[in-house]
Formats: C-alpha cells, structure tokens, sequence
C-alpha cells in the first residue's frame, strides 16, 4: 500500500514512472524512521530520495545544503513540479524571510532549505521549534568527513543535530564516499545504526579522457572543436588568474565563455551563474567555488586543465556532466607542474600532520589515475570499492591503448642527474642539465662540466618531464624544498641505480594530439523542426518567467514529445518528466505547438 502511494507521488508531481538505483528502498528506511545514508552517482536522483517522504510524511523537512545558489535553484525547481518550498539564509532580506516563515507556519511549505552555517542558529533552532520536523536531509555529507575530499568546518558540528532533533530521522547523503569516509560521516552526524545504500559509482554515458599538457589552450580548443562546438561546458582551474585568462582566451577564440571563482564580486557571480543556467550554449571557467550548486542536467563536458586533489574531487566535478543520462566528455591535462604545486600547497598549511597523510595519499592515488594504462572507469570504481569491466570502450586507454617501455636506463640518467647536482635543483634545472642546455644558470653553476650533462640530449623536454614525473608518483625521487621545490632521491632510487631494478612506464605521446571525436548519440526523435519549435517554446517561457529552460522541461522531456506526439492531456501526462503542476501550466501550448506542427 505505501509503495504504491510513492509510485503515485513520483508520477503525479515529478512525471516518473520508476524509481532508480535504490531510490525505493531508500525512501522505505526514512519512512520506517530509520537514519540512512545513501552514497548515488551525481545525476542519479539524490534529491527525490527526501522530497518525496517530505510529501508523504506530516510535518517539514530540513534539508541542509551548502550552497546559497543551490537553495535558490532547488526551490525554483520544486515550485514548478507544485511543490512549495522555502530557504532561509542570509540572502533573504526581512519581509522575505518573514514571507518564507510564514509559509513554514501555515503549513503551505513542505521543505525549508537552510545553510550548515545556519541551522544551529539560536534564531533559527526556536523558530524550528514551533514547528512539527519530520525529517532531516544533509546534502553533500562528505563534507563532514575528515576522510573526504573538502574540510568544511561548518558541517562538523552537524552531529549535534541528533540532540536537539530527537526521534527525528536523518538521512545523509553524498555522491562520493569511500568504505572510511562513510563509516566516518555516520561517527560524525551520530547516525543511529543507519542503513547504508551504496549505489554503482558508473557513469557510462562519461567519456573519460586524460592527456598530458603541452599547450593547454590549443589542446583545450581542439577538444572543443572536435567533440563539443556548440555544446554546454564547464572548464576547472585551480587558480583565480587562470580562470580569468583561460575564460579571456576563449572569448578570443570565439566562445561564449565567463568567469566564475570567489574573487569576483557577488554580483558578478551571480550574474555569471544566472547566464550558466539560462543560456543554452556557454562555457564557465571556474575553480572548484563553482562546484555543488550546479543542478544544470546538460552540462556536455568538463574539461580540466590543472590536476584535481583527489580522485573524490574529480569524480564530484566530472559528475557535472551528463546528468541528463546522454553522452558526454570527462577531458584532463596534466603535468609535473601540478604535482609539485599541489604538494607545496598542502605542506605550507597549518593543517594536522594525520590530515596531510590522509591528503598526500589522495593526490597519489589521482596522480596514479593520470599514469595508469588501465581502463580508466575501471580504475575510478575500483579506488571507491566497486568492481569494473577490463575494457568499458569509452576511455582514452581503451580507445588508444597505451604503449609500454623500459625506462630503466633513462631513469638512471634522470636519477644520477639529481645527484650529481647535489639534489637541490628543480625539475626544469634537471632537464636542462640532462639536454645539454648552455643557459647560464648551467654554466654559472660549472653543470656543463658534470659527466651527466648533455647525456639526455637525444630526447625531447616532454620525455624528461613525464619521466620524473612518473619517479615522482612511484616515489623514486622526492621534492626535498617546497619552497624552492628542488628534487632529491628517495631511498628506493638505490634499487634502479643499481641495476636490481627494472622500471616499465606508460609511453606518453609528444607528438600534437588530435582528440576522437566522440560518438553522439543518436537523436531520439527524427522529427528535428518540432524539436526546435518545442526548445523554442521552451525558451520563451524560462524568458517570461525568468527561470533556467530545464526547468520547465528538460531535452529529455522534449524529445519523448517528439515521439509520442501527444493530443490531449491524458497522452501528455505519459510524457517523461510530466506531473500534474506541469500538464496544467504548460501542457496546452505544448499540445497546440505539436499539433501545428502535425498539421504543416
């Protein structure tokens, strides 16, 4: 009796037909009172998991999100399936926060949305106190976790929850969580005994690609040529000067490109996510400031140009892409550079010395993802426990499977190198020593007279460069100053110096990549001018009502209109993603658009 009153809560209001994952399931152990925490790929329905026991339950649920612009999207969203919902933080000035309290109090408002930050507010813990709570929702629950891949210090004190909600159930809730870190989000919340659900970390619809950088602009504008020219993108830096050249680059090149990090004004940011979500073709560079508030279901790729800090921020931010289920990209490029830079970072902060271990093996484990000439989905489901296919057929590995070679001997040259000039150089001085460089930093410094200069002259800098890198991630070889991030040799340098040693590596291919064009997936529809007539329809009504166009309906929603062609509301209400709020504000002028269409 209860699921089918779920089922009917996910057909009327959101136009589902099924549940996904383990979404029923679930759903079942909140509604049983039980504390949970469901671990679900980005895209895979995280969402429905508390709205819908919001809408069967009595009483509000409290869902605690960690972004401003999160909140503001959610709620949008919500009120166009029919469902009223409300936030409270610090956006809202006082007549709005009164209006929203109101709508809490009246019983109108079903779920209240509130920042980390806010939640154990005195103001806001009386104001919940009037109030009848069913449920508490903690989105993005990694970040309690000291295992996890962001340290947010507001989340820590969410434990505290349990204490003043008593006898209410919590459900967690994250996509990315390893077996540590999800035994440590349940000591950290208090979590009473949860059931745990741990759904596939698979995306297949994700093409993951990873490169080696040599000219990070050209190879990004290739990419996007030949894989995505009119397509819907996000472009990750790590720093806010490369996010503002990168996004200035583009625009040359004739994108559609903004900035987006945390040094921009709050006007600014606002003004770029709104462009983000309303525009139907952009691309936004940003750091990882634009990260979980990104409801947006046809992000076509994400492109990296610096190395992520673990594989827990990678997959989080290639999981932007491809919601929608349809074919996307996952595209990295990477180098030595970022390895060093990212180490320096963590060792010059205040942060514990167990908090660094945890950090430097994370940076490892991504960097090994990077050199690894296995199939990269394989490797990306085996790091968080899941087991995966040899071959999946849609990576740069098993596209192009990579050539192995004996580098021992060059090794030993690189390693010798390092030592010769008394382990205090960089890896742009170890090079230059190796190729024979007569720059005078090498002769000021008497290195042309070392026996190892000039003995790696035959090769090119690529070579050199990804050869200490991979030392680097195989710890041959150390950096012994951050500042100064000169290198020296490890203790297992001995076993390749003397020969006991032999070292395979992955070839990496200097030579100008040209990238594969991906293979799209075929249109669901072949009616192509009613497609348009719908998107464009669609686009006057997020205009007029100011909202992002995938909130009134996605392309997914689109195209089944396509194919079903409905003629009256009982056939539209068969459509995928259409509840009853919808059929009643828009279902009309869809059905008067498809038969016009019909009819030419």
């Amino acid at each position: 009796m209860r699921n089918e009153q779920l089922h009917k809560i996910l057909k009327e209001t959101f136009g589902y037909t099924s549940f996904r994952f383990s979404q029923l399931d679930i759903i079942n152990s909140i509604l049983d009172g039980k504390d949970t925490l469901a671990i679900m790929p980005t895209g895979g329905g995280k969402s429905l998991c508390y709205q819908i026991p919001a809408l069967f339950l009595d009483g509000v649920t409290i869902v605690i999100s960690p972004l401003i612009s999160l909140m503001h999207d959610q709620v949008m969203n919500l009120n166009e399936y029919g469902v009223n919902s409300v936030f409270l933080n610090s956006s809202l000035n006082l007549k709005e926060t009164e209006a929203a309290r109101a709508k809490v109090l009246n019983g109108s408002a079903k779920i209240i949305y509130v920042s980390p930050e806010g939640i154990l507010s005195s103001k806001l813990i009386q104001f919940f106190k009037q109030i009848k709570i069913s449920l508490l929702a903690i989105d993005e629950a990694h970040c309690v976790s000291q295992w996890g891949h962001e340290f947010r210090k507001d989340y820590i004190r969410l434990g505290e929850l349990k204490d003043l909600f008593l006898d209410v159930p919590v459900i967690a809730l994250t996509a990315t969580a390893d077996a540590k870190t999800r035994i440590d989000i349940s000591l950290q919340l208090q979590l009473n005994d949860p059931n745990v659900f741990v759904s596939s970390f698979d995306r297949p619809n994700i093409n993951y690609k990873i490169h080696e950088r040599s000219d990070e602009m050209k190879q990004l504008d290739n990419f996007i040529q030949e894989n995505h020219p009119d397509d819907t993108g996000i472009v990750y830096c790590l720093s806010r000067d490369k996010v503002e050249r990168v996004a200035a680059s583009l625009c040359k090149l004739g994108y559609p490109a903004v900035a987006y990090h945390a040094g921009l004004s709050q006007q600014e940011r606002k003004t770029n996510q709104e462009l983000f979500n309303k525009q139907e073709r952009i691309i936004v560079v940003a750091t990882i400031a634009f990260g979980m508030g990104i409801d947006r279901p046809d992000v076509r790729f994400v492109a990296h140009l610096d190395l992520p800090k673990s594989i827990e921020s990678y997959y989080q931010e290639t999981g932007r892409a491809g919601r929608d289920g349809k074919p996307s990209t996952a595209w990295m490029i990477y180098g030595l550079s970022d390895v060093v830079k990212l180490s320096q970072m963590l060792e010059m902060t205040d942060a514990d010395e167990n908090y660094k271990k945890i950090a430097r093996f994370k940076l490892d484990s991504m960097l090994a993802l990077c050199e690894s000439a296995t199939c990269r989905r394989k490797f990306l489901l085996n790091y968080f426990g899941e087991d995966g296919d040899d071959y999946c057929g849609k990576c740069d590995v098993c596209e192009n499977p990579p050539q192995m070679i004996d580098a021992t001997v060059d090794a030993q040259k690189v390693l010798s190198t390092i030592f010769r000039t008394n382990q205090a150089y960089g890896a742009g001085h170890i090079i230059e020593v190796l190729r024979g460089s007569k720059s005078t930093k090498i002769t000021e410094r008497n290195h042309h007279l070392l026996s190892v200069y000039g003995i790696g002259k035959d090769k090119p800098k690529e070579h050199w460069s990804s050869l200490l890198r991979q030392l680097l991630n195989l710890n041959y070889i150390a950096v012994k100053n951050w500042e100064y991030r000169s290198l020296a040799l490890a203790p297992r340098a001995q076993e390749i110096l003397s020969g006991g040693k032999k070292l395979e590596i992955r070839y990496q291919d200097i030579s100008a990549k040209k990238f594969k064009k991906e293979k799209r997936a075929p249109v669901e529809t072949t009616n192509t001018s009613l497609l348009d007539v719908l998107k464009d329809l669609r686009s006057r009504i997020a205009s007029e009502k100011n909202i992002p166009a995938y909130m009134v309906f996605s392309d997914r929603t689109l195209q089944d209109m396509c194919t079903l062609l409905p003629r009256d509301p009982s056939e539209f209400l068969l459509v995928h993603g259409v509840g009853q709020n919808k059929l009643e504000n828009y279902g009309s002028l869809f059905i008067s658009a498809i038969r016009e269409n019909q009819a030419l």
